[in-house]
C-alpha cells in the first residue's frame, strides 16, 4: 500500500474523532443509487465489513448536492449520475455509533462505476446489486433509508 494512501486514511479517521469529540451533530448525505437497469449500489465499510449506502459528511464549505458528487465518485467510484428525489432526513441521535449524525438521503440515477473506492482504509469495495440481492440488513442502521427508498416513502425524523 503506497504511503500517500495510508496517510489519506489516517486522516479520515483522525477527523471522525474530532467531530465525536466536539459533540455537534454532523449533517451528512446517502445516496440510494439506481442504474437504468435496476441494479442499486452499495459499498462495503472497513469498519464493520458490511454494506452500506454510500455517503459521507459535509464538508465546510459544501453544498449537500456537491457532497453528492463527491462522496460517490470517492467511495464508489461513481462519476456520472443524476440526482432525483429526496428521501428524507435521519436524524435519531442512537442511530450512528460514531456521532450524532443527520443524514439526508437521496435517490440518484447512476452509471456504473469506472474505479475502486479512493480510501481502502474506509471502502473495501463497491458492488451493483438486483433488487433481490439486496442485503437484509445495512451496516449503521442504513437499513430503513434503503427501504424507504425503495418503497417510495418520505421520512421527516
Amino acid at each position: 500500500m503506497k504511503p500517500t494512501v495510508l496517510v489519506k486514511g489516517a486522516y479520515s479517521i483522525i477527523r471522525e474523532v474530532a467531530r465525536h469529540v466536539l459533540r455537534r451533530p454532523v449533517v451528512g448525505v446517502a445516496v440510494v443509487g439506481r442504474t437504468d437497469d435496476d441494479r442499486w449500489l452499495l459499498i462495503r465499510r472497513a469498519d464493520s465489513g458490511e454494506w452500506a449506502l454510500p455517503g459521507g459528511t459535509v464538508e465546510w464549505g459544501e453544498t449537500l448536492r456537491t457532497t453528492v458528487y463527491r462522496e460517490l465518485a470517492e467511495e464508489a467510484g461513481v462519476t456520472t449520475l443524476e440526482i432525483g428525489r429526496l428521501v428524507g432526513t435521519y436524524s435519531e441521535p442512537s442511530r450512528d455509533p460514531r456521532f450524532h449524525a443527520i443524514t439526508v438521503v437521496v435517490e440518484a440515477r447512476i452509471e456504473p462505476p469506472i474505479r475502486p473506492p479512493s480510501n481502502p482504509l474506509e471502502i473495501l469495495e463497491a458492488r451493483l446489486f438486483a433488487r433481490e440481492e439486496l442485503p437484509g440488513e445495512l451496516s449503521h442502521q442504513m437499513t430503513p433509508m434503503l427501504y424507504d427508498a425503495l418503497a417510495g416513502k418520505t421520512v421527516f425524523e
